[in-house]
């Protein structure tokens, strides 16, 4: 849903936007799109692979991040904010430089993860993550694209090959497997159960 505001923003206005909710939204076309509540067991996946790479990847604490924006050139958006991003040494300098996004140009991240809200349900979401992300993230040149689909039980890690993402999917106690984290000792189960 795109929110009534009295002008189109620009990509420093959303960065410094606030309407006292916790509404999260990105930029659609200089316009503020509400992304919808986020069912709370998504963002369980997302802090449970956050707490994964961090343990048992020995990933430094200051290259995993939930709540970053990643620039992007679209006719769909300007900014968007995966549920989770693990940074290069690089991506991660150029986004604490700037202080608010990793903007267009910059080095790009390792991976980014989205899960998907309510996939069989509501279309928009499920074009979003599925149709329009893969071909955002892939034109920024972000190595890998994981979609987390609870819905249909289902894990499907992308890998940019020549400048598109190249998917295979993952369910039940499949391991998964990953091209920029060959070590990665994950089940699709185990990451959409939250690591229970």
């Amino acid at each position: 849903m795109t929110v009534a505001t009295q002008k189109r923003m620009s990509l420093e206005e959303y960065l410094l936007y606030d309407d006292g909710t916790n509404t999260r939204y990105e930029l659609v076309d200089g316009m503020l799109a509400e992304m919808g509540a986020e069912n709370p067991f998504n963002v369980k996946i997302a802090v449970f692979l956050l707490a994964y790479f961090l343990q048992e990847m020995d990933f430094p604490y200051s290259r995993l991040a939930i709540g970053h924006q990643i620039g992007v050139s679209s006719t769909k958006a300007t900014a968007r904010q995966p549920d989770l991003i693990v940074h290069s040494d690089q991506s991660d300098a150029a986004i604490v430089a700037d202080g608010k996004l990793l903007r267009a140009g910059s080095p790009p991240s390792l991976l980014v993860v989205e899960v998907v809200s309510n996939s069989k349900e509501d279309k928009r979401s499920h074009d979003r993550d599925y149709l329009e992300k893969p071909v955002e993230y892939a034109e920024i040149g972000i190595l890998e694209y994981w979609i987390i689909d609870p819905d249909l039980a289902l894990v499907k890690v992308g890998n940019l090959i020549d400048g598109a993402y190249q998917f295979q999917g993952f369910t039940g106690n499949n391991k998964i497997a990953s091209l920029t984290f060959s070590e990665l000792s994950l089940t699709a189960a185990k990451v959409l159960n939250a690591g229970n």
